[in-house]
């Protein structure tokens, strides 16, 4: 008998994307969607497991974890890199990481009905005809206004091209970026500073790393206008979360748009929760039936691998792993 486990199925779908029955003969599995914070509850439930399957980085598989799960023999994250995983100490341990597929587009569109959401106040009015009210608050236009890009890899450039067809003007920025780069994808390469202070909108897209963790925080989001709203559908810990809340509160930036937090799930108590210049999404970027599909499917296919004496979609680095994301 063979024990696997998936973890953090919020939506309860884990099942009905994937044909799990296919698994070979004498394999159990049982499926989680209560998530758990606190290392040892973890622990304690997976300890009698030989794989699991991690959705994406709502639990992390530090090492200290990891020494903690004796029986782990294959750790399947979805996604081809998982920053929240510690490959090398799972290798160490004995444990194989493999990936799956994914779809490329749903964190771009998340981006722009975040944008839109901010800019024509559509839950402020969806919130007032609800309550009994009519046409509450006064929208902004996006025709002529600057889209500044922080990061222009592949969903960047899928958002500036939509930014474009919005007719924006789009400004880019990151620590690689070249001139020629931001011109294929129709984007002007700017300083970081002069991204900040032109743009009506500035929307995050680079990956979580030392140089990345807190670059926009107090100075930053003070250059940035007073009507400008800034996106995060990246990575929480890319924005100083306390001085985001400062800015808000203080109305020196017009709203934001989140999808990821420093701690995930948001705490109930937290002040973005109440906010009212904030529209807040719980890290949904990727969360699309078509993407779960490719996830679970090869979760399915990577488990019958393993057990096969196979493995497929090995992942054999960290690939940027960060302790405690």
């Amino acid at each position: 008998m063979v024990r696997v486990a998936v973890l953090d199925d919020y939506q309860n779908v884990a099942l009905e994307m994937a044909d799990w029955s296919s698994l070979p003969a004498g394999t159990e599995l049982e499926v989680f969607s209560e998530h758990l914070d606190d290392i040892e509850a973890v622990a304690e439930r997976l300890r009698e497991f030989e794989i699991v399957v991690a959705m994406r980085e709502r639990t992390p598989f530090t090492r200290d974890l990891l020494e903690k799960l004796p029986r782990l023999e294959l750790l399947v994250t979805t996604g081809s890199q998982n920053a929240a995983i510690d490959v090398e100490a799972a290798r160490e341990l004995g444990a194989i990481v493999s990936g799956t597929g994914s779809l490329g587009f749903g964190t771009s569109e998340l981006t722009w009905a975040l944008i839109l959401a901010l800019a024509r106040q559509i839950p402020r009015e969806d919130r007032a005809i609800r309550e009994g009210g009519w046409q509450v608050a006064l929208g902004q236009g996006l025709r002529g206004g600057t889209l500044g890009i922080l990061g222009l890899g592949n969903l960047g450039t899928q958002v500036a091209r939509i930014g474009a067809a919005f007719g924006m003007e789009i400004v880019a920025w990151s620590q690689n970026l070249t001139a020629e780069r931001a011109e294929e994808a129709g984007a002007q390469l700017v300083a970081l500073e002069e991204l900040l202070e032109r743009s009506d909108v500035v929307t995050i897209h680079l990956k979580l790393s030392d140089r990345t963790r807190g670059l926009i925080g107090a100075d930053e989001l003070a250059a940035m206008k007073d009507s400008a709203y800034i996106i995060n559908t990246s990575r929480g810990p890319i924005i100083d979360e306390d001085a985001l809340v400062e800015a808000l509160e203080a109305g020196t930036i017009a709203g934001a748009g989140l999808d990821t937090f420093d701690r995930e799930p948001l705490p109930l108590d937290h002040p973005l929760r109440s906010l009212p210049n904030t529209v807040l999404t719980p890290h949904v970027g990727y969360v699309i039936e078509d993407g779960y599909r490719v996830y679970y499917e090869h979760a399915v296919e990577n488990i019958t691998a393993f057990l096969r004496g196979s493995p497929v979609r090995v992942i054999e680095e960290n690939a940027g792993y960060q302790s405690g994301i």
